[in-house]
């Protein structure tokens, strides 16, 4: 296969990236070391501050509401505009968008483009939420979609649910390799030692789950401690928290990626609280690739991607006291735990963008082809075969 001139567009903001904003950088990255020649397009806060070389600025985002999160996106005829001086000033095989069933640049991108379009839908929301949301103003924009990629079966249903259409599933990618070169931290690594990540002000995250668990495994564990990163307002959960507790609690704040690495391999168990929107969990499946003990709640995305159990432990979602005894069981059972992260980081194995980048570039071959092979890779759900070059 030729090398291929891609071009993607990021629909949040650059500058306080997420799951997609991660999976769109690593892609990036891949794409490049491959030989492709690649520019995304993104929101940017500050264009002073872009360090990527592949990366242009479609303006300053603005926050929105969105499936229990707050995005941050652009919209309107500035963005508009360069996103057109974008796709002219570049002769793309194929542009990739993330996320077009918002209001953001990748919704104009897909009317401005001509040609081969390939999309990324990450989000699982209900079928009333995204009709709120988006009216019905997107169903001409998904039909001239080329290739359509789901990061799980999750968010291929809410695509199917909305759309009437189908899509082929490629979970997000994670660079083992990455993860391997950075060891735990010792200041983080003591015994019976629990951790949880996330933005505080998400209540989706879960913090307040997690938070009501700590009691119970306390009285059974009086040396637990619990390590809570992420960006938030820590004076004001400090507040919630009774003094006697505070002590086994450390509070790390915004964390790097490489300080989030050694956050999962200094942990005894690693907590995904979270109540609703996930649609993969690209947090749970970092962990699993460090080879960390796991604990999540029964969202669908998460029994998913932990095999109904067998990849980590689930709970019942929304529920302190029963996230509380299953932490308990595990820490209680050393050899239980260790099985689950030795499940955990095998299946991860799946995740490697080894693996997801040359499916993503299987999708980009079969766009530029036509639409008849993207129908039956759709029909097959998951598009895994090996590439050879041309």
């Amino acid at each position: 296969m030729k090398n291929l001139k891609i071009g993607i567009v990021c629909p949040y903001g650059w500058d306080t990236p997420g799951g997609v904003g991660i999976h769109i950088k690593e892609l990036a990255e891949w794409l490049i070391d491959h030989g492709h020649s690649v520019s995304v397009l993104a929101p940017v806060s500050d264009e002073n501050a872009i360090t990527e070389s592949w990366l242009v600025s479609a303006g300053r985002p603005v926050s929105i509401p969105f499936n229990g999160a707050v995005a941050r996106v652009i919209f309107g005829p500035l963005a508009s505009s360069r996103v057109k001086q974008w796709i002219a000033a570049n002769e793309f095989d194929v542009l990739h968008l993330h996320e077009p069933a918002i209001p953001s640049l990748s919704v104009l991108a897909g009317w401005a483009a001509e040609g081969p379009i390939v999309a990324t839908f990450h989000a699982a929301t209900n079928k009333q939420k995204t009709l709120n949301a988006i009216g019905t103003i997107l169903d001409p924009l998904v039909e001239r979609i080329t290739a359509k990629i789901a990061v799980s079966e999750t968010a291929r249903e809410t695509l199917k649910d909305r759309f009437k259409t189908e899509a082929v599933v490629i979970p997000n990618g994670i660079y083992s390799a990455k993860f391997a070169a950075i060891g735990a931290s010792p200041a983080w690594s003591k015994p019976n030692t629990i951790g949880f990540l996330g933005r505080f002000e998400e209540s989706r995250k879960g913090l307040d789950v997690f938070l009501g668990a700590i009691p119970d495994i306390v009285r059974k564990f009086p040396d637990a401690n619990f390590l809570i990163a992420g960006p938030g307002d820590i004076e004001a959960v400090s507040k919630k928290i009774a003094p006697a507790l505070l002590r086994h609690i450390t509070f790390l704040g915004k964390i790097s990626e490489e300080e989030k690495v050694a956050f999962f391999k200094s942990l005894s168990l690693y907590v995904a609280p979270n109540t609703g929107g996930e649609s993969f969990g690209i947090i749970l499946a970092e962990a699993m690739t460090c080879e960390t003990s796991l604990v999540a709640s029964d969202l669908p995305a998460f029994k998913a991607l932990l095999s109904n159990g067998q990849a980590g432990a689930l709970f019942r979602s929304g529920e302190s006291s029963d996230l509380a005894e299953v932490v308990i069981d595990l820490l209680s059972n050393d050899a239980k735990r260790k099985a689950l992260a030795r499940r955990g980081k095998d299946k991860a194995l799946s995740f490697d963008w080894d693996t997801v980048g040359e499916q993503i570039l299987s999708i980009y071959e079969m766009a530029l082809v036509g639409n008849d092979r993207v129908k039956l890779a759709s029909e097959g759900r998951l598009w895994n075969r090996k590439r050879s070059d041309d």
